[in-house]
């Protein structure tokens, strides 16, 4: 859907993290709750990146991966926590701090 209504992207102004253990509604509420004053644009991994597509492959270089690239040009990090498990048990969580 973003695509089709802007084919080049918009500009990531905020990264949001996340470690797959929380339902929808959680992270919704979380996101939708901490959403930083003057951010527009949002980059996260489970709306961002092809799904069914290879998703090692876009990973094989954690430099030049979407995750960094987003990262780079983000104004703010969100860290959306849940109640199953700290975040930072998630290797590419922990991975997204060190950026």
């Amino acid at each position: 859907w973003a695509l089709m209504r802007h084919p080049d992207g918009l500009q990531c102004d905020l990264f949001i993290t996340h470690a797959w253990q929380e339902g929808i509604f959680e992270f919704l509420d979380k996101v939708i709750h901490t959403w930083p004053h003057g951010a527009k644009h949002a980059w996260c991994c489970m709306l961002a990146n092809p799904q069914n597509s290879d998703i090692a492959g876009l990973l094989r270089r954690p430099s030049t991966s979407p995750f960094a690239a987003a990262l780079r040009c983000a104004r703010w990090v969100l860290v959306v926590p849940n109640r199953q498990a700290s975040i930072y048990t998630r290797l590419w969580c922990a991975y997204e701090a060190f950026l």
